[in-house]
């Protein structure tokens, strides 16, 4: 059961990584009156589930992690098959803060995943293990998903609980912005949740087979809400 424990404390939003800072466009949404009830929400959220984190950022993830344990698995075996996957972390890594569309979203994944990297590094958990806080430290400017799932791989847990459970964490943190930017009850946030939940396993395991060549982060209402937010006057979230 450790595994299960350790992704719990991966989606807690205790995890000191800055997530409730963010609302990644919703608060312009609702001040350009967009978003202003809680089917407005639903609608919001669920449509960046399925279109934009569930059909790119998920995928990636699931890559990732499979890459990840690859490195750990051929360390002290064949040399070449660590440095392949090495470079294939890079690489997703780069294509990642290349998808970010805006200034603020790109900010946004590299603070957190700078912040979840100081933390791993100083946690005897992760850092006690051998070889991977070396293999983290090595990636430059890590993206969020990319220390994430480093920490999913060293703590062996299951790839469709681990992608499961980050769509769970990035749901959870829209709705938390939504309870406080429209602001809904909690009550409606919880409605929110259920509602999103229903749909997470069936993206999970889409997430899980879909080629790279059909990964789509094409999400143009986000974008402009997030270019927007850049300047809007008054604001609770950073981005």
């Amino acid at each position: 059961m450790l595994p299960l424990v350790r992704l719990l404390q991966l989606v807690s939003p205790a995890l000191p990584v800055g997530a409730y800072t963010y609302s990644q466009g919703m608060e312009w949404a609702v001040e350009a009156g967009m978003v202003r009830s809680e089917a407005d929400a639903a609608r919001w959220i669920g449509d960046l589930l399925e279109h934009g984190i569930g059909a790119f950022e998920a995928p990636l993830a699931a890559r990732l992690l499979a890459a990840w344990t690859q490195a750990d698995e051929s360390e002290g075996g064949c040399g070449s098959d660590a440095s392949e996957a090495e470079r294939e972390i890079a690489a997703l890594n780069a294509d990642f803060l290349a998808s970010r569309e805006t200034a603020e979203l790109r900010a946004e994944t590299v603070q957190m995943g700078y912040s979840l990297v100081r933390l791993l590094t100083g946690l005897p958990a992760f850092a006690g293990l051998p070889g991977w806080a070396a293999r983290l430290e090595a990636v430059e400017e890590p993206a969020f998903p990319t220390a994430w799932t480093a920490a999913a791989a060293a703590w062996r847990v299951p790839p469709e609980e681990a992608i499961a459970a980050y769509l769970w964490a990035w749901a959870e943190n829209q709705v938390m912005a939504a309870i406080k930017a429209v602001p809904l009850g909690q009550s409606a946030g919880q409605r929110l949740l259920a509602g999103l939940g229903e749909r997470i396993p069936a993206l999970a395991e889409r997430a899980l087979a879909l080629p790279r060549a059909q990964w789509s982060n094409f999400s143009p209402a986000l974008a402009i809400a997030s270019s927007r937010h850049e300047t809007q006057h008054t604001r609770l979230f950073r981005s």
